[in-house]
């Protein structure tokens, strides 16, 4: 994969949309590396016991999966060295064929003193934004 540089790397610049599919297995994989147990993500009973419409993906999943679309697109993980978000609403992940996340970006800002870019992250489940406020800096070549 080919490391973004400045020179190729304007305000205004997009990438995708990516769709990151998402389904029950993901979440159960994604629940025993990280620890998070939490039955919402794995129960559709207690899921609907509690409010939801049904069983919904991790914030940090989706999160992480908004993440993983930026690191390939600038290139490499370390050059992400700021990603944060507001989790505006839940992805949820019916059992049958789950759900697909979709990711664009907008470079907003380029520092060509520090060569690092600002770049507006969009998120969006069936045509939501699930994500909010993500914004992601980028270290350029």
């Amino acid at each position: 994969m080919a490391v973004r540089t400045l020179q190729q790397t304007g305000v205004g610049d997009t990438f995708g949309p990516v769709s990151v599919p998402v389904r029950r297995e993901t979440l159960v994989a994604y629940a025993k590396a990280s620890g998070d147990q939490n039955p919402i993500h794995q129960d559709e009973a207690f899921a609907r016991s509690v409010g939801l419409p049904d069983v919904i993906a991790h914030g940090m999943w989706t999160m992480g999966a908004a993440g993983s679309v930026v690191e390939e697109w600038v290139g490499d993980g370390g050059r992400v060295v700021e990603f944060g978000t507001r989790f505006t609403k839940p992805v949820v992940v019916p059992a049958d064929g789950g759900s697909v996340v979709e990711v664009s970006g907008v470079v907003k800002a380029v520092d060509e003193e520090t060569g690092r870019a600002t770049v507006d992250v969009t998120v969006t489940c069936a045509g939501e934004k699930v994500l909010g406020r993500c914004q992601a800096v980028v270290q350029l070549d």
